[in-house]
């Protein structure tokens, strides 16, 4: 069973931004409205493009959800 988008961004935390992956995460960890128990592409997708309280190119999410769904 695939484990929550939130879960597997956890994993890539770190204080030093590396790349768009840790960015993500950072952000989504600061995010308290974040859809943590989320699966759902078009679920988290439209949280970003609507309500996230900060600004993350959808083009580098679509990437990261590529990455999520082959780990």
């Amino acid at each position: 069973m695939r484990q929550p988008f939130y879960t597997y961004l956890m994993r890539h935390r770190a204080p030093v931004e590396v790349d768009d992956v840790t960015r993500l995460a950072n952000l989504a960890f600061a995010d308290t409205q974040f859809p943590k128990q989320s699966k759902d592409f078009d679920e988290i997708s439209t949280y970003l493009e609507t309500y996230a309280p900060f600004y993350f190119n959808l083009g580098l999410f679509d990437d990261i959800w590529a990455m999520y769904l082959e780990a």
